[in-house]
């Protein structure tokens, strides 16, 4: 009874299985798995638009600030300083009287040569109307006009050694701190002040000598100093050196910045940006889609929910950009993302766009 019983139940088991793929049930369940195994295959990637931007093709480099003008103040005479008629820090206008050394000595000189003059002028008016009737010789007359002559040149002269003793302003600027005091004994060696011009202010650097060929004077520049790198500078190339360095292998050019406001100070560190040359139509890439080969870069890009591996021509390299000049077009998705794990035709799926 046992065994028939058992025997009843393995067949009725066996119908039930034979009847299930009939009932629908198992194909219902094995459908779910293969949409999920369907969605799994497809990679998620990130990619980048490409839009026609402008495009400046940049040098960065350091260099340093320095004054349109600066000169040590130093009299060209000796003496004692009678009066000073700067402050320190001061603006001066050209040709404003900054020092004045003891002239009396010279002065009188001057007065004595004038009484002389006026003698002498005297003397040879007297002799010249002599001379026209024949009282007195040529050479007398002569005489009477060197001496004339010779006490107009030391006149001369002795105005000369008195413009010495007044230190003016050469060009218009501001006094820095002065190194001597009303009364000082100073010579021609001795440093009174410094004198500084700053607007417009000169920034000099140096560049690569491999860059000497795209670069001339009116190239444009943008520069940051060291104590503000948020505010930018503009700049303009005027001057080049003649020759390269032999030991740096360098080219030193130098540029005018406007310094209006004084923000700009001669001696300060600048990183700045050479501009060599500009374009307005320019396609750019994120350095990590270029992908190097033996037979050159591609990248690769969505089409039609798909990767596509394309052969690219690239120009300028900046720190986060690749320039490229040929095999891509504006529009086109570059994929920026897993890499590694692409090759042509993969399905993907493009979960972002920068």
């Amino acid at each position: 009874m046992t065994k028939r019983v058992i025997t009843i139940a393995i067949v009725l088991a066996v119908a039930f299985l034979v009847a299930l793929p009939k009932l629908g049930l198992l194909k219902k369940e094995d459908n779910k798995p293969a949409a999920q195994s369907s969605a799994s295959t497809l990679l998620p990637v990130e990619g980048h638009l490409l839009k026609s931007s402008n495009f400046d093709n940049t040098l960065i480099i350091t260099g340093s600030i320095i004054a349109n003008e600066s000169l040590e103040l130093k009299s060209e005479a000796s003496g004692k300083i009678t009066n000073i008629n700067f402050k320190e820090g001061a603006h001066v206008r050209q040709g404003e009287l900054l020092v004045q050394i003891n002239d009396e000595e010279i002065r009188a000189l001057i007065e004595k040569q004038r009484y002389m003059q006026k003698l002498n002028k005297d003397i040879e008016f007297r002799q010249r109307q002599l001379r026209s009737k024949d009282a007195i010789s040529q050479e007398e007359y002569d005489n009477a006009l060197n001496r004339l002559n010779t006490t107009i040149s030391d006149i001369k002269l002795l105005e000369a050694q008195l413009q010495k003793t007044r230190v003016f302003a050469p060009f218009d600027g501001i006094i820095g701190l002065r190194y001597v005091s009303k009364g000082a004994y100073i010579s021609p060696a001795t440093v009174i002040a410094t004198l500084y011009n700053n607007s417009p202010a000169k920034i000099e650097f140096s560049v690569p000598s491999r860059y000497s060929a795209n670069i001339s004077a009116g190239k444009k520049i943008r520069f940051t100093i060291e104590n503000d790198t948020s505010r930018i500078f503009q700049g303009e190339v005027y001057a080049l050196e003649p020759h390269i360095n032999e030991e740096t292998r360098t080219l030193t050019l130098r540029a005018l910045a406007d310094n209006s406001k004084g923000l700009l100070l001669p001696g300060q560190f600048v990183k700045v940006d050479l501009i060599l040359d500009s374009k307005d139509n320019a396609l750019l890439v994120p350095t990590q889609a270029v992908i190097p080969g033996q037979r050159g870069q591609t990248v690769f890009v969505a089409d039609g929910g798909k990767a596509k591996e394309v052969a690219v021509t690239t120009g300028t390299r900046t720190n986060l950009k690749l320039e490229v000049l040929s095999g891509l077009k504006a529009g086109d998705t570059v994929i920026t993302t897993g890499i590694l794990q692409l090759r042509p035709g993969l399905p993907i799926q493009v979960v972002k766009v920068n």
